[in-house]
């Protein structure tokens, strides 16, 4: 299993790299977690936009599905005729929002390009994944994963505050993805975000493998978001996520 960071800023592009979008691929299957705005330019440099098998998304704030509908555009209208249609997962009222994201009129909406699924918590099967979803602490519903596939594991935050369903969905998975929008302050807002430490400590709570850092907000510092979860109790490596960095997971 290949994770590649197609973008990691946080609530909005920065200028060095596309709001929330990361790359699974595994078996020749491409599985996309999260399409924030932006995302689709880094992505074609990664992979044919006619080449991605299924896309999740963990909620419906633009940084993190908005450009669903640039993707719909490129199947749609592709040179050799629309493409096939390929499963969106989603939370609740997901194929609504995207169709009053693309234009006004919500019928058809995109159902001509994708079949929109509902996610509910539990576990599944996306190609070769096997794909387990619960609700994380966020404004919106919204959903924390584990992705695993030939032994191997990586669970990703999405946009959480604390949540004791990340630390089960991150129980000695290999890598964990983990959004880190906070530095750490007094009187930070509960049930929203993550400073870098809190994500570092949810890493050791779950035992994790590895700790990847993202949703970072283009305003803060880098070096301290990385030395603040560094300074916690978690053992293994902590970095930063970059667009275009590749971990292989086994």
């Amino acid at each position: 299993m290949r994770l590649t960071i197609i973008g990691c800023s946080g609530s909005f592009p920065g200028p060095d790299s596309p709001a929330s979008c990361y790359l699974l691929e595994a078996d020749g299957f491409r599985l996309l977690l999260d399409l924030g705005n932006g995302a689709l330019c880094g992505l074609q440099r990664q992979a044919g936009l006619d080449s991605i098998d299924a896309v999740c998304l963990s909620h419906l704030h633009a940084d993190h599905c908005l450009d669903l509908c640039p993707l719909m555009v490129a199947r749609t209208y592709h040179p050799d005729g629309p493409r096939p249609r390929i499963p969106v997962y989603g939370p609740a009222g997901t194929g609504q929002r995207m169709a009053q994201a693309y234009g006004p009129g919500e019928h058809p909406g995109m159902a001509t390009a994708f079949d929109f699924v509902t996610l509910i918590p539990g576990t599944g099967e996306i190609g070769p994944f096997q794909v387990t979803v619960d609700h994380v602490s966020h404004p919106v519903e919204t959903f924390g994963f584990r992705v695993a596939q030939a032994g191997r594991s990586l669970a990703y935050s999405a946009d959480t505050g604390e949540s004791a369903a990340l630390v089960r969905l991150a129980r000695d998975a290999d890598l964990l993805l983990c959004e880190a929008s906070f530095l750490a302050r007094p009187g930070l807002p509960a049930g929203l975000h993550l400073t870098a430490g809190q994500a570092a400590e949810h890493a050791a709570r779950a035992g994790a493998g590895q700790l990847i850092l993202t949703h970072l907000v283009p305003w803060n510092d880098e070096a301290r978001t990385l030395a603040e979860a560094s300074e916690s109790a978690f053992a293994g490596p902590v970095s930063l996520a970059a667009p275009g960095l590749s971990v292989e997971l086994g």
